[in-house]
């Protein structure tokens, strides 16, 4: 019976998005061109040589020669192997949805067990330091200190909810570690690996801009997807009435009720809502504890970008979304824990978060400028590619 309920409530909700289509189709085709503009503008320029570059380091076998050096800082800290000190660093470096990819990319090469991939997932899922000093800070805000204050509550969340998630399945019955890093010199560990994939540059090359490029047409299709239904849920005056029910909760945590209307949206497709909330005539604090959340929860575009990822694997999404809503709690917590000594009584950090945020923020515009004809000559070479190995196949 449940199987059957879920098949219609999803019939149901498939109709009711037709019918929006149908109704609003103007709202819906600037909505698409607006996630269109956002994904080839800064997603895919921004993404594409991060997953290009994990993608050669794994076969090159470089991401186990980490693995031995960094097995004794990840173990302990985290219960998951030393390969995970990569996946964390290029999540953050990269941010969403690069941490759960490389997780789940480990999961397939059997370097880490299921566990230790939903661990890895869920505490690797960060927004990167270019979208929160340039884009959040300076561009929304305009205040590039803010910066400071939103990273050090964003990224001590991320570090909280990796030390939390280090107890997750340890009740399970027969938990599982991933196969183990011999203990030998890396460096001819490395070299090992190195032979054992035993593809040409070439060819390594050529599976790295393959594989990443069909990951970024994914994500750019939940982008233009969901901004496709935040316009339609604004249209239809449903954002509105879930704002008015959350309005009425915001007053019980002590935060300005105008803020419910960008937070629903914000839910939804994250960058929108936080750009709402900084439009907004409320206390800086507030609009700050509001938007770490939507900064650490990422969004139901984000996670549905996840959990599409992550079903070619064995992961599981449930404990991706549960540490989302932990880590959006422990950012907001952290924001208000921090708002007086990192915002209002530091005196050497604003210098230096004005030039990071300045330099960040020059960066996203050089990003925006070049974005297009980068994704362009990258999509080329992809089909140039996938085309050749096509012709080969069926010869």
């Amino acid at each position: 019976m449940g199987a059957l309920m879920k098949s219609v409530l999803l019939a149901f909700l498939a109709i009711v998005l037709a019918l929006g289509l149908i109704l609003f189709p103007e709202e819906a085709f600037q909505a698409s061109l607006k996630g269109l503009d956002t994904w080839w503008r800064v997603v895919f320029p921004s993404l594409l040589p991060f997953f290009i570059i994990s993608e050669l380091l794994i076969g090159f076998g470089v991401v186990h020669f980490l693995g031995i050096l960094l097995e004794p800082l990840m173990r302990p800290l985290f219960r998951v192997p030393g390969i995970g000190g990569f996946v964390w660093a290029m999540g953050m470096a990269s941010g969403n949805p690069a941490g759960p990819k490389l997780a789940a990319r480990m999961r397939e090469e059997r370097a880490v067990s299921r566990m230790e991939a939903e661990r890895l997932a869920a505490f690797t899922s960060s927004a990167n330091p270019l979208f929160i000093f340039g884009a959040v800070a300076v561009g929304f805000f305009h205040n590039p200190r803010l910066g400071v204050l939103l990273a050090a509550a964003h990224y001590g969340a991320n570090i909280a909810v990796g030390l939390i998630m280090r107890y997750y399945g340890t009740g399970e019955k027969g938990e599982k570690k991933g196969r183990p890093l011999p203990a030998k010199n890396p460096f001819r560990f490395l070299h090992e690996k190195r032979i054992e994939d035993g593809r040409p540059l070439g060819r390594l090359l050529g599976d790295a801009v393959v594989q990443s490029v069909q990951t970024l047409l994914m994500i750019g299709g939940f982008i233009i997807f969901f901004s496709v239904i935040n316009r339609l849920l604004t249209v239809t005056h449903i954002s509105g009435w879930a704002a008015k029910i959350a309005g009425t909760v915001f007053p019980l945590l002590s935060l300005d009720e105008d803020l419910s209307e960008p937070f629903i949206s914000g839910l939804f497709e994250m960058t929108i809502g936080i750009q709402g909330i900084s439009e907004k005539a409320a206390p800086l604090l507030d609009q700050a504890v509001v938007a770490s959340f939507l900064l650490a929860f990422g969004g139901f575009s984000i996670q549905a970008q996840v959990s599409s990822i992550l079903a070619r694997s064995d992961i599981r999404f449930l404990p991706f979304f549960c540490a989302r809503l932990l880590q959006g709690i422990l950012a907001s917590w952290l924001t208000v824990l921090l708002w007086r000594p990192v915002y209002e009584e530091a005196s050497a950090i604003p210098a230096v978060a004005r030039s990071f945020a300045e330099e960040q923020a020059r960066w996203g515009h050089f990003l925006s400028e070049i974005g297009p004809p980068v994704t362009i000559i990258a999509l080329a070479v992809y089909t140039f590619v996938f085309l050749k190995r096509s012709v080969r196949t069926n010869d």
